[in-house]
């Protein structure tokens, strides 16, 4: 499988991949399925989040053409999921965080790094933070994996809130934007 993705920003038309990233295979490592009303809240922020200045954060979906159709083909292409980012402070420190979701079909085929990656060419481009974040869950080898492939650097575990108020034990993976990537990987 090719796993050369293109990432385009989040509009009012893809609700449809938020519910389908809400099933409980999509779920199962962040608390579960969301009521209607907080994945309608989470569409406006997302669309809220793509008309902000580049710097602020984006969401976007991850748009995957299938070998041997690209442009030249005409060919087909599949929303394949999603990928994003947004400020927040970080033990004492202004930084992104990242979160990605690659709908069950399309796993294990490298589109999650390749989005990823993709994400961290566009913060190189347009953020003014110099660190990118993420927080997959200890319990979670696929996504603990995603960064090691991406050049994020283990940092540790920690208790990082989610859903908030809700102490999960987490990895902190951090890819600073723009220097030489390498560090440790968890055990496990």
């Amino acid at each position: 499988m090719q796993t050369h993705v293109r990432l385009e920003p989040w509009s009012a038309g893809d609700f449809w991949l938020l519910e389908r990233k809400n099933e409980p295979a999509m779920t199962r490592f962040l608390g579960g399925p969301e009521p209607v009303a907080k994945l309608v809240d989470r569409q406006r922020r997302y669309e809220a989040l793509s008309a902000r200045e580049p710097a602020a954060g984006r969401m976007f979906r991850v748009v995957w053409t299938p070998a041997g159709e690209g442009a030249d083909g005409g060919g087909r292409t599949e929303s394949v999921g999603s990928v994003g980012f947004w400020e927040r402070e970080w033990q004492g420190e202004p930084v992104y965080e990242s979160g990605w979701g690659i709908l069950p079909e399309f796993q294990g085929h490298g589109l999650a790094v390749a989005a990823l990656t993709e994400l961290l060419a566009y913060v190189r481009a347009h953020g003014t933070r110099d660190s990118v974040h993420a927080f997959p869950g200890t319990d979670h080898p696929a996504s603990n994996a995603v960064c090691r492939r991406a050049g994020f650097t283990y940092l540790g575990d920690v208790d990082f809130e989610y859903p908030p108020g809700v102490p999960h034990p987490s990895c902190d993976w951090r890819y600073r934007v723009g220097r030489p990537q390498g560090g440790l990987t968890p055990s496990g």
